[in-house]
């Protein structure tokens, strides 16, 4: 990320399919004071606050698991299908704390590791490295997920005396290979999750960004077992400003066999040694999007979700338009094609690396994400390939930009 924003700053003019920021063009500064307002007439409404306890609520420190707890309840029960005791939802700074918080819940010595669908997300890896938890590499395959590969790095890690804790994945259009997991192989992961006694932690920025038909449920909507702690955050679908974020961790927590608490209340402990609380206004600007839209982000989020979608048509028929016969001989430039969200992955008939990167910033115009980042060290993938994101463009901006990266591409592959 300080590599993307470092060439960027530097080649300002060039179009970047390299950030997955959210689309910019629907921003406005009064939805603040809006979603502000919306939530203290909750307060005083529903809560029966006056107007010392609102002023209270906003400007004091809040409770370590959050004040929003009970609506981000009721928006996962309104758009996902997924109820659960609000008291299970702790609410972060971000998604990024709520992997910090919880791999340092999960490692309690040098044995604990976690699993990763690779190519996977850089954060959680960072997030591995700051409790020193060493991450292995699971094959997404085609389906998003490879479970016999699953069972195969959990049976070596047990023979090797570690302990697999949990596999991380982003069911839904991940990043940064754009693969989504159908309904029944959500299934057979939550039964292998049984099975191999791990958890499933599933991290969901882009599922309401499909590009059309029925979105499969998330893995927690179907998930009787407490086997999946839940990830989400507002900043692709509330306001990337706020930095909110949110667990739901409904897992038992036991000590020598006793109940001592829910998973949540563990991670809240934690949070209050790390950032004690998440910013009540923060969370209050988050809460009045929910109460505006009566609690359904899929209802706030329909003019970006129609952008992301024409978006993400422009790049695949784009790159179509620009690359005829694609695909023809190992050696070609081929695409994947995502059902939805930010991302696909272009492969390319030489290496992609950082130097190549600032060398197509500089010369060309066009900035994107190298995909051997999204792999463990010396694992060697994504040599060839690069991450394209829609997110933040244009339907002229992507025009633009391809016509940059195909010249690019056929300059690069001449010599």
């Amino acid at each position: 990320m300080n590599l993307l924003n470092e060439i960027a700053n530097r080649f300002p003019e060039a179009i970047s399919f390299a950030a997955g920021r959210p689309y910019e063009e629907f921003f406005d500064v009064e939805d603040v004071h809006r979603y502000l307002r919306r939530f203290c007439r909750y307060l005083r409404a529903e809560r029966g606050y006056d107007e010392r306890q609102v002023n209270r609520a906003l400007m004091q420190y809040g409770r370590t698991k959050g004040v929003i707890h009970e609506l981000v309840a009721r928006n996962l029960a309104v758009d996902e299908g997924i109820h659960v005791d609000p008291e299970a939802v702790v609410v972060t700074v971000g998604a990024q704390e709520g992997m910090n918080l919880l791999l340092r819940a999960l490692r309690a010595d040098v044995r604990d590791v976690l699993l990763a669908v690779s190519p996977n997300y850089v954060g959680i890896r960072g997030a591995a490295q700051l409790v020193d938890m060493p991450v292995l590499p699971v094959d997404g395959g085609d389906r998003g997920v490879d479970l016999a590969h699953l069972a195969t790095v959990v049976a070596a890690a047990r023979a090797a005396g570690q302990r697999p804790r949990a596999l991380y994945l982003v069911p839904d259009f991940a990043n940064p290979s754009g693969l989504s997991i159908d309904r029944g192989h959500r299934l057979a992961l939550l039964r292998a999750a049984a099975e191999l006694d791990i958890l499933l932690l599933e991290d969901n920025p882009y599922g309401l960004f499909h590009a059309g038909g029925e979105r499969p449920p998330t893995l927690k909507a179907l998930d009787r077992h407490q086997r999946v702690v839940y990830l989400g955050s507002f900043a692709k679908t509330g306001m990337p400003g706020a930095r909110v974020g949110y667990l739901v961790a409904d897992q038992v927590v036991r000590v020598e066999g006793r109940q001592v608490g829910l998973l949540a209340d563990e991670l809240s402990k934690i949070k209050s040694m790390l950032t004690v609380n998440t910013s009540p206004l923060a969370q209050a600007v988050v809460a009045g999007k929910l109460l505006t839209y009566d609690h359904s982000l899929v209802r706030a989020n329909e003019r970006e979700a129609v952008a992301y979608r024409r978006n993400l048509r422009r790049l695949l028929d784009g790159l179509a338009a620009r690359f005829p016969g694609a695909g023809r001989h190992p050696a070609a430039v081929r695409w994947n094609a995502p059902t939805g969200g930010f991302f696909a992955v272009l492969t390319v008939p030489f290496t992609a690396d950082d130097a190549l990167l600032e060398t197509c910033a500089r010369d060309f115009g066009v900035l994107w994400t190298p995909m051997h980042h999204f792999y463990g060290d010396g694992d060697g993938g994504g040599r060839r390939q690069i991450r394209l994101s829609i997110s933040l463009l244009t339907p002229e901006q992507i025009d633009r930009g391809l016509d940059r990266l195909a010249t690019f591409i056929h300059d690069r592959s001449r010599t």
